[in-house]
């Protein structure tokens, strides 16, 4: 075994223990709110009941909402959620620098959501694990250069540390190939061991380690890894051998993580948060399904042992010696006394708070409220913005900034993007804008200051028209327009809002020419009466003269 095999296995092994604590917390969570991932102490075999522990399923519920409302928030499938915008604003007008950045944005959105890429699948699954865990993790890589290619790994595989900057930039990931794939995968570097049992039985499984970490031995301008940020490590576990080495331009993978508390390096999600009112569903939905079923089919209360020695409970059945000799009943049901009420009321207090923990109730207040004015919806996408923006603001920084970073490298190298124009580069290059729902809701209060501030001085105007003059009413409706979610392709620039008011101008005249036409047309009229009549008068006056 080499020394830096030797490393490699120590500085796991490290970071394996010290996330124990965790894999505790992940493991108890998923039991009561993602059964299938209940795998982080002990293994199970596929397909085995997972959910025998729970009684009650808002929780899971309440995770998969979560899930979906993170997607429809942050990458909607439907939507092209963020912009290509150069770093210099003074750029923006470009027309140059505007055309290479929209390239760029179409072709990034169609090699992501291509068919092969399995993005939505696995953001999805990455939105759940968050919710769940606090935590997800996707891999971003490309098929031999042919297509991006997008992975969710499972939590219970992965093991981070962090840079200086509280970055996660070094990932430990121990994964199960069986003889089949690593053969597939490294024909020329598989020990022995791995190409035996790929002749015996190719099936069997055998754990490797991936690890990538900032490269320690990179210098500029060197050929293969060495000249890369970052290196990769594939060693087989039990063999202690290297499967192959080589590095990433760019960090492969997107981490996500939901709050992070001081000191640790991963993050604690809604599930953690409302653990304890899960569980405490969980009992309450056992013990009212007990009572319920007293209730429902109630134990027999008999006069004594042996009395009875014929009894049936089957519809129709007849019970000899069931009566006393005066008519009384020797068996009676056992009354209870629950009360379900109190029960019911109890189990909505906490579904309640775990609605609230996933966000659920926030997400339904604009359902719930479907005759509210336009003013107060945007009161409420203001208040809804505010309540969001601090969970939602993370994984934009650390899931989908590297996640976009690393697609644009990838394409680049493949030279699947078109060369960016001169004065792009020396100004410093681009820079993602998010455009996504979330950064509308964000942007909700800037649109209620126009409206508050429009609505006001509308008010005011009504006594001193003259202070409509303090605002820039072309720059005021194009702010509000943007703040409102609406899409930039669709305002005008400057020079064709010049055309369209030329355009409008030259109609409104010629409006007003075609109105005034009778009047102009009956004067003409009198005109023409008034000299026929006169030319007359002025024929005889001549011949008298």
């Amino acid at each position: 075994m080499s020394d830096d095999v030797q490393s490699l296995l120590k500085n796991f092994q490290r970071l394996w223990s010290d996330q124990a604590n965790f894999r505790m917390l992940w493991n108890t969570t998923a039991q009561f709110v993602l059964p299938a991932w209940d795998n982080f102490v002990g293994e199970f075999s596929e397909g085995v009941i997972r959910t025998t522990r729970m009684f009650d399923a808002t929780a899971v519920t309440a995770n998969e909402r979560f899930a979906a409302a993170m997607e429809q928030l942050l990458t909607p499938r439907t939507q092209l959620w963020h912009d290509i915008v150069p770093d210099d604003e003074n750029l923006r007008e470009d027309p140059e620098v505007q055309a290479y950045c929209s390239q760029v944005r179409k072709i990034l959105f169609a090699a992501r959501y291509r068919p092969k890429a399995n993005y939505a699948s696995s953001t999805d699954e990455c939105y759940m694990s968050l919710g769940a865990f606090g935590n997800s993790i996707m891999l971003v890589d490309e098929h031999l250069g042919s297509h991006l290619l997008y992975r969710s790994i499972p939590l219970n595989e992965v093991v981070w540390a962090l840079n200086e900057a509280g970055y996660v930039d070094t990932v430990y990931r121990k994964f199960r190939y069986t003889a089949k794939q690593c053969m597939e995968k490294w024909p020329k570097t598989c020990p022995d061991k791995i190409r035996v049992a790929f002749d015996k039985d190719p099936y069997t499984e055998f754990e490797i380690l991936h690890c990538v970490k900032p490269n320690s031995e990179r210098s500029e301008g060197a050929i293969g890894y060495k000249g890369m940020s970052f290196e990769s490590w594939y060693v087989a576990y039990d063999d202690r051998a290297i499967l192959e080495r080589g590095g990433y331009r760019t960090f492969p993978y997107a981490i996500g993580r939901y709050r992070v508390a001081p000191r640790e390096h991963y993050g604690r999600g809604p599930a953690t948060t409302a653990l304890p009112a899960i569980r405490t569903l969980n009992e309450q939905k056992k013990t009212a399904l007990r009572a319920a079923q007293k209730a429902v089919d109630p134990p027999l209360l008999l006069s004594e042992e042996g009395a009875l020695t014929q009894f049936s409970l089957r519809g129709g059945a007849l019970n000899w010696g069931s009566l006393s000799s005066d008519g009384q009943e020797l068996v009676k049901p056992l009354q209870s006394t629950s009360n379900f009420e109190v029960a019911k009321e109890m189990m909505e207090l906490e579904a309640t708070s775990i609605n609230d923990a996933f966000l659920v109730s926030l997400f339904q207040i604009l359902v719930q409220n479907p005759d509210m004015t336009a003013t107060e919806a945007l009161i409420r996408a203001q208040e809804k913005g505010a309540m969001i923006a601090p969970a939602m603001g993370r994984q934009q920084s650390e899931f989908l900034g590297p996640q976009i970073v690393r697609e644009i490298d990838i394409l680049h190298h493949a030279r699947q993007l078109p060369n960016p124009p001169r004065q792009l580069l020396e100004s410093g290059g681009i820079r993602i804008e998010y455009t996504s729902p979330l950064s509308k809701l964000m942007r909700a209060e800037e649109a209620q200051t126009i409206m508050t501030s429009v609505q006001g001085l509308s008010q005011m105007a009504s006594v001193k028209p003259q202070v409509l003059d303090l605002v820039d009413w072309d720059e005021a409706g194009r702010d509000f327009l943007e703040a409102s979610g609406m899409p930039a392709k669709l305002l005008l620039d400057e020079s064709r809002l010049g055309v369209v008011r030329q355009q409008n101008a030259q109609q409104a005249a010629a409006q007003q020419t075609m109105q005034a036409a009778p009047g102009v047309s009956a004067a003409a009229l009198n005109l023409a009466k008034a000299q026929q009549a006169l030319t007359p008068q002025q024929g005889k006056a001549s011949a008298a003269a």
